[in-house]
């Protein structure tokens, strides 16, 4: 299985701007990226334990741990490059209140930013950091 996947809601505008965002701030290339409704991610939700139908959260696995809502999001900051790696001294946040904030933004998503009809297919470029079952 891959490391250090981002596990993303396809259809959302916010969260694919989100991902576009991480892509083009992770010059190493360290994070690899399959939306939650493929079946590559499918397949790593069944495999954790996690809800299959539920797409209010990035997922980040990295090391065989599962973070989700606002400590996988800051967890993804602390990979990349200054300055935005300082957002992850926002861990110093409870938790409850970090997801409270999150847990606003995500279920207010759609409405604010847009619902996609489908997922988007990535440029040529970059399509080789989405992983699908043949990425094994």
């Amino acid at each position: 299985m891959k490391n250090n996947v981002v596990l993303f809601d396809g259809v959302c505008s916010f969260c694919n701007s989100s991902v576009m965002f991480l892509i083009k701030r992770d010059h190493s290339e360290f994070l690899s990226f399959a939306s939650l409704q493929s079946s590559y991610g499918q397949k790593l939700l069944e495999e954790f334990n996690l809800p299959k139908d539920d797409f209010d959260s990035f997922i980040y696995i990295t090391n065989g741990k599962v973070y989700s809502k606002s400590t996988a999001t800051l967890k993804i900051a602390r990979k990349l490059s200054f300055p935005y790696n300082l957002l992850y001294g926002l861990m110093l946040i409870p938790i409850p209140i970090r997801d409270k904030v999150y847990s606003i933004i995500a279920r207010n998503r759609y409405r604010w930013f847009r619902k996609k009809t489908s997922c988007e297919i990535p440029p040529e470029h970059i399509r080789k950091r989405f992983l699908d079952d043949k990425s094994e």
